[in-house]
């Protein structure tokens, strides 16, 4: 408890950090309880492409469907792919990472192979291939498959810090008294490197949000709910934004402010995370 009032004490003390903070809880608030209070908009095709009114604040789509109810109904779901792509990712560099870098010798020489390979081929594209092939029907296959090709680099730097961490006499230290390996990493090099993560994990939410987008613009990923990404592609699929004048531009306005808005909470918010969570910075 008094760690998270320390962290949030820094946070708040830091005036990029609190404005990020103010607009990811917005969107957190939005995706938890949007869903809840409103209800997914249904097709009204005597509605369709509508300017702003009482009854429908931004307008409606191509369909008749109600923007701003698509807009908090689909925030579940653009955040949900987000974390869970930063969850994995986390998970697959700091396996690999932390076991290249602290064991070292011919484990260390093949994961550093592997993580290699993953890094040097194109991954936008990979991730076209692998939505064409596996189905994508919920967050968390999506996430998945985004992960995969986004935890590479991270991973090396993981290592690049584990090969720093492991001589300090702490550690050496810990292997003299016979401590387990897990132990030392989980109480010992973990606890060293987390504001690196947290910063990383912010990080790789904000390119996971940019490449789902960018995979349901191109249409390459027919996932079923109200993405903000499926609305963009909508958007301009379906002609709202070519000939639907004003009502069509708000349309795709709406989730791409959405997107710009959260990507900014984002930076603001990790510029103080690592103080928040070094005390040697503070």
């Amino acid at each position: 408890m008094a760690n998270c009032k320390v962290f949030f004490s820094v946070i708040w003390s830091n005036k990029m950090s609190r404005v990020g903070l103010i607009i990811l809880t917005f969107f957190i608030m939005l995706a938890i309880f949007g869903p809840i209070v409103v209800e997914a908009p249904k097709a009204s095709y005597g509605e369709r492409l509508e300017l702003p009114s009482m009854e429908h604040w931004l307008g409606t789509d191509y369909a008749g469907r109600d923007i701003l109810a698509q807009f908090i109904v689909g925030s579940r779901s653009v955040l949900l792919v987000a974390v869970y792509t930063a969850i994995f990712s986390i998970i697959f560099a700091c396996s690999i990472g932390i076991l290249a870098g602290f064991i070292g010798g011919r484990v260390d020489d093949i994961l550093s192979i592997f993580m290699n390979i993953v890094i040097t081929m194109p991954s936008f594209p990979v991730m076209m291939v692998l939505s064409m092939i596996i189905r994508v029907d919920n967050s968390l296959v999506f996430g998945l498959i985004l992960s995969l090709w986004s935890w590479a680099g991270l991973a090396k730097a993981i290592r690049s810090q584990i090969l720093i961490i492991k001589h300090k006499d702490f550690i050496e230290a810990s292997v003299v008294m016979g401590i387990s390996t897990f132990n030392i990493i989980t109480k010992d090099i973990i606890p060293n490197i987390i504001s690196f993560i947290a910063v990383n994990f912010i990080s790789i939410m904000k390119g996971a949000i940019i490449s789902s987008v960018g995979l349901m613009v191109l249409g390459l990923v027919p996932f079923q709910g109200n993405h903000w990404g499926m609305m963009l592609q909508m958007a301009m699929s379906q002609s709202g934004l070519i000939v639907g004048g004003i009502g069509g531009i708000i349309y795709f306005m709406t989730p791409l402010c959405g997107l710009l808005f959260f990507q900014l909470g984002c930076y603001l918010f990790a510029s103080g995370i690592d103080e928040a969570l070094n005390p040697r910075l503070r």
